[in-house]
């Protein structure tokens, strides 16, 4: 047995803990049985000086999944028949399991998907390709720099990254966020910890890979081998070598180190990220976007769990990708947007519709299992299910496509009718019907199967005659068994005999020991027991082997009628994919539908002319989680770099009346006292717009949001002690990084940028910082800030404006009003703030003769006071300091 160990340890990754199966147990032994013990907590013990540990076959899952997370390969090898006396029981490996690619459902978040990410770098960037096994989900991209390698990564999050083994530069890059020298990386083929190769900042695995499954020339022949193809242009990927390299790898990966068997992979698509609108991961995470900051947030807190009202996984983890990708070009968001139209247009379709999806279930996953070779008969009970409703959701979708809006004349019956959204009528062509296959499940699998699929009982009676055959062998055997047991208590007198069955005589009978002197003499004894003994006989050992040799052939026949309708199921598998992936659309499109019924969203003005104008907008998380107060709207008006013509009083005939300034400012400085609301209100413009992007409607009474090609945000700040990075630090850095990058297209969010640092230097960086997004970038603008003279930039720059959040004050207190309004304010009212969050009030009260000593005016020499206060006499000089030396790109000529 230790000969075959070591022959197939040898076989495998020798980075892979082998799960040994013995009996009733997975056993570990030598270097691997030391790691298992120490992360799984187990109890090492020596067989002839060989290290050793175990943990129980039934409970295995729980613990390869803390193996998993700890950041191991894992492979598991099963017995392949059953155990006999004197014989080596044949064992395989069966699956190797990395964090990438395992299938545990319990492991497997439903909203998110579990991507193993390849890397290849080239001479003028990366190649990047995900896979998510679970779903069959396969992208491929190239991305320029470091930089946007990071972003996407970050934005993706895969569980496992692959790379090239002799890309030392790029290993550093993924494990830390940087390069940290030119270290080697572990040995592919050795056995490194793995926690050396686990990021402690973003969590995921990093292996080296062979270098040369990595070169274009093997990538690409690995590909067309994978999908039977001539050419991959079909794919996107003609003259992309390094996304060629990244995808070709990472499939090479999977069925030669991991032996998967990869037929759920049946489409490749490219993308481009100039396509989608790029978010970074600050961005991602400063708006709260999918993940609220706090871990102990409710579910609701983001942007994802405030949208979210999909009645699958597929469609919330669709709908994640979308919040994560937005779209930056105009035919694909008015898409979106009909579609959305439409369903609200048609209220009880939209119900009905989400009523039906519902049991759809995770088809993808459901497929995914399939495809794998880990599904069970329940998979197929739940895949009949989604079958059954296909054509009705096609049905309704093909009804909501064709609707008429409300109110809408008929049109003529000669008229040929058009799809009112074709983003519908695409979904409805792309779900098809399987009649057939849900009508072969119907008619083989019970309704409710067990769990394991070879030990029978999983299909119905009348579907297989050979199957009816034996299970009606084992019918009449067991029946003759209780005869034989009746007949033979009549013949012998002995009222307790009893024919019992264990699997290590077989059937045998019973007989106590008072009972023993009526014995009849043709029974054979065969084991004495405490209180009698055991016999057969030679009628009983005969019937004994056509019942057993049924039952093993009815499990044995079971099993492999279900691996012929998987088989049959995964014929179909492509057209079934394109089904449950047009469904997860579309329960994204009708999640959102709700989620603006229920909330009154209105459909937003998107347009590529550089405007942002909002009414009576309110944040989509915020409103939803206020228990005790209405949320106050506030109205947003910006426009990027020059005037730009066009607003939604222009556009929408029932629109208020448009502001009365000739034209929108570019950069709104936003003063006022903490806790008024000004960092909520600029996130709210930001997740406005990213939503507009989505295709999604808005919380707003009306919208006119302009294509923007880029959200930045520098929101909140924080130490990064792994990067030995300061709050201001990780200021400056994330600053720096929006100002090299923004554009005129941009949206640029800043919140008390400086404010890391002492008094004079935050404020000289924040003057510097506005004059060079007005007069070098031109992006639309939002900047909150507590530096009072920042509000003089409005006198020096035509296009920035000065606002401030309401506040009322009232004997000596104060009430945030939570409504921005035109003008500057000098006002911090930190002390109020302070009295509200509790501050003693004799602190409080020293804090005030210090403030009022601080504004008192300076003394002249005779003891006169000064008529100018510092903080005046400051302003004027700020007043009187030269312009800046930049040249107004965006200023009249």
């Amino acid at each position: 047995m230790m000969a075959q160990y070591r022959r197939i340890k040898g076989e495998l990754p020798r980075d892979a803990l082998l799960l040994f199966r013995l009996g009733d147990f997975y056993e570990m032994f030598f270097e691997d049985a030391q790691v298992g013990a120490r992360i799984l907590g187990l109890a090492l013990t020596r067989r002839n000086g060989v290290p050793m540990c175990g943990l129980p076959y039934h409970a295995a899952s729980a613990y390869v999944g803390r193996l998993l997370r700890a950041g191991y390969k894992v492979a598991l090898c099963d017995q392949l028949e059953e155990a006999r006396p004197g014989k080596l029981v044949k064992r395989e490996v069966t699956a190797i399991l990395t964090p990438g690619t395992h299938w545990d459902e319990r492991l497997l978040p439903q909203e998110q998907n579990n991507f193993l990410a390849a890397v290849n770098p080239g001479s003028s960037g990366y190649g990047l390709a995900v896979v998510d096994l679970s779903t069959g989900e396969f992208r491929a991209t190239e991305l320029e720099d470091d930089q946007a390698l990071q972003t996407e990564l970050e934005r993706l999050r895969p569980a496992e990254i692959i790379h090239p083994a002799g890309a030392t530069t790029l290993h550093s890059l993924l494990l830390e966020g940087r390069v940290a020298g030119n270290h080697p990386p572990a040995d592919p083929s050795g056995s490194a910890e793995p926690q050396h190769r686990r990021s402690p900042r973003f969590g995921w695995v990093v292996n080296p890979y062979e270098d040369w499954a990595f070169s274009p020339d093997t990538a690409q022949y690995t590909l067309r081998e994978h999908f039977r193809v001539a050419t991959l242009d079909g794919f996107g990927l003609k003259g992309r070598p390094r996304a060629i390299g990244a995808a070709g790898a990472v499939v090479h990966y999977l069925t030669q180190h991991l032996r998967r068997d990869l037929r759920n992979l049946t489409h490749l698509s490219f993308y481009h990220r100039g396509d989608h609108l790029v978010l970074d991961a600050a961005t991602l995470r400063h708006l709260e976007v999918l993940e609220p900051l706090h871990r102990d947030a409710p579910r609701n807190a983001s942007l994802y769990g405030a949208l979210n009202r999909t009645v699958t996984p597929m469609g919330a983890r669709r709908l994640r990708d979308w919040l994560s990708q937005p779209l930056a070009t105009l035919e694909p968001i008015h898409q979106r947007q009909d579609a959305i139209q439409t369903f609200l247009d048609n209220p009880e379709l939209l119900e009905r519709f989400r009523q039906q999806l519902a049991e759809v279930r995770d088809l993808e996953r459901i497929l995914g299992r399939l495809s794998t070779g880990n599904a069970n008969a329940r998979d197929l009970v739940a895949l009949r299910f989604a079958l059954e409703q296909m054509p009705g959701l096609k049905q309704l979708l093909q009804s909501l496509a064709e609707a008429p809006p409300p109110h809408a004349p008929l049109p003529a019956l000669s008229e040929p009718s058009s799809p009112r959204s074709v983003l519908l009528q695409q979904l409805a062509d792309q779900i098809h019907t399987f009649p057939d296959l849900a009508d072969l499940i119907r008619r083989a699998i019970v309704d409710d199967p067990p769990l394991s699929v070879k030990e029978g009982g999983l299909i119905r009676d009348g579907f297989d005659p050979a199957l009816d055959e034996l299970r009606r062998a084992m019918r009449e055997g067991k029946d003759w068994i209780a005869r034989y047991q009746a007949e033979e208590i009549q013949r012998t007198g002995i009222a307790s005999l009893k024919v019992r069955y264990n699997s290590v005589f077989g059937y045998y009978i019973e007989v106590t020991r008072a009972n023993l002197d009526r014995v009849p003499p043709h029974y054979q004894r065969k084991q004495t027991i405490a209180n009698g003994e055991r016999f057969i006989t030679p009628e009983l050992k005969e019937i004994e082997t056509k019942i057993l040799g049924a039952e093993e052939g009815s499990t044995k026949l079971e099993y492999e009628l279900f691996q012929q309708i998987r088989e049959r199921v995964l014929a179909r598998l492509a057209p079934l994919q394109e089904a449950a992936a047009a469904l997860a659309r579309a329960d994204a499109l009708a999640g959102l539908a709700e989620t603006a019924r229920l909330h009154q969203y209105c459909r937003p003005v998107v347009r590529d002319e550089g405007l942002l104008e909002i009414r009576d907008g309110r944040h989509p998380v915020l409103e939803q989680t206020l228990l005790d107060e209405r949320f106050v709207p506030n109205d947003t008006w910006l426009a990027s770099g020059p005037a730009v013509s066009g607003s939604v009083a222009e556009t929408e005939p029932h629109a208020s009346t448009a502001p009365a300034e000739p034209r929108p400012p570019q950069i709104a400085l936003i003063t006022g006292p903490n806790m008024a609301g000004k960092s909520t209100y600029i996130r709210q413009v930001a997740l406005l717009v990213l939503m507009a992007h989505v295709g999604s409607f808005v919380p707003a009474r009306s919208a006119r949001i302009d294509l923007v090609d880029r959200i930045f945000t520098r929101i909140g700040a924080a130490d990064d002690l792994a990067r030995g990075q300061s709050t201001f630090m990780v200021e400056m850095t994330e600053t720096a990084h929006i100002l090299h990058h923004a554009t005129a297209r941009s949206l640029i969010v800043l919140d008390e940028v400086g404010r890391g640092t002492s008094t004079f230097d935050g404020l000289s960086l924040a003057w510097s910082i506005v004059e060079f997004i007005h007069n070098q970038i031109g992006a639309k603008t939002l900047f909150a800030t507590h530096y009072h003279e920042l509000t003089e930039l409005a006198a020096r720059l035509p296009r920035l404006k000065n606002y401030n959040v309401a506040v009322r004050e009232w004997r000596d207190q104060i009430i945030f009003l939570h409504k921005i309004v035109e003008g500057a304010t000098d006002k911090s009212y930190g002390i109020h703030v302070a009295r509200l969050a509790g501050v003693p009030q004799p602190v409080l009260d020293r804090a005030r003769v210090i403030l009022a000593n601080l504004e008192e005016a300076e003394l002249n020499p005779d003891g006169t006071p000064k008529t100018r206060t510092p903080a005046r006499r400051d302003r004027e000089k700020l007043r009187q300091m030269p312009p800046s030396t930049q040249l107004d790109l965006f200023g009249n000529p």
